[in-house]
């Protein structure tokens, strides 16, 4: 059971999932924010049945799944509707995850959660890691990978906190600028301190 956990965040394209991949291949467990979020409104749920009860059935794919960008065109246009998802979700994943954190059974744990900061989510965790790319970086991979353009990164980056704010609430920062070699001495470097912080916690 771990008692120690560290929060990773970063913004958009700046490599969190990279970090936790090379954190998890040491045998560290990762609870993940976004897939608590998707596990809270599976099919069968009590989030997915208190959604389709406020906004209707037409809310659902045909397997029975939440239509999500049906969901995100409708919240987009409404304030009130997106602060009652909000008041639904945040409780339900926030639950998850300190559950998740809690049961992990590696010698400490990461809690992966994109808006850690914007949401202070800190309490949760013992240790906070950003992950931290500059401008430029985010842009060119978030690009690369979701295959849009430049300008819906810009307006997912203004909806994130700033790049000053991220890093003034970290205890440990991996600057994910370099190659996979720099990344990889730094996960290994920061495994050695959680492993000794996580001990002091036992």
């Amino acid at each position: 059971m771990s008692q120690f956990v560290v929060g990773v965040t970063g913004g958009i394209g700046s490599g969190k999932t990279t970090v936790t991949n090379l954190f998890a291949q040491k045998g560290i467990e990762v609870v993940d924010a976004d897939v608590i979020a998707r596990q809270v409104v599976a099919p069968g749920s009590d989030g997915l049945s208190q959604i389709v009860d406020k906004f209707g059935g037409l809310i659902v794919t045909a397997k029975g799944e939440l239509d999500r960008p049906k969901l995100r065109d409708i919240i987009f246009k409404d304030s009130r509707l997106k602060a009652w998802l909000n008041a639904l979700l945040h409780p339900l994943i926030r639950e998850q995850m300190v559950q998740q954190s809690q049961a992990a059974g590696s010698v400490y744990c990461l809690l992966s959660v994109p808006l850690l900061v914007e949401n202070n989510l800190q309490s949760l965790v013992n240790s906070v890691l950003v992950v931290d790319v500059d401008e430029q970086h985010q842009i060119e991979r978030t690009m690369l990978r979701d295959d849009t353009d430049a300008a819906q990164v810009r307006a997912i980056m203004q909806a994130q906190v700033s790049r000053e704010e991220r890093l003034a609430a970290a205890d440990h920062i991996i600057d994910n600028n370099g190659d996979s070699t720099q990344l990889i001495e730094k996960v290994d470097e920061l495994h050695q301190i959680y492993l000794a912080l996580a001990e002091s916690f036992r």
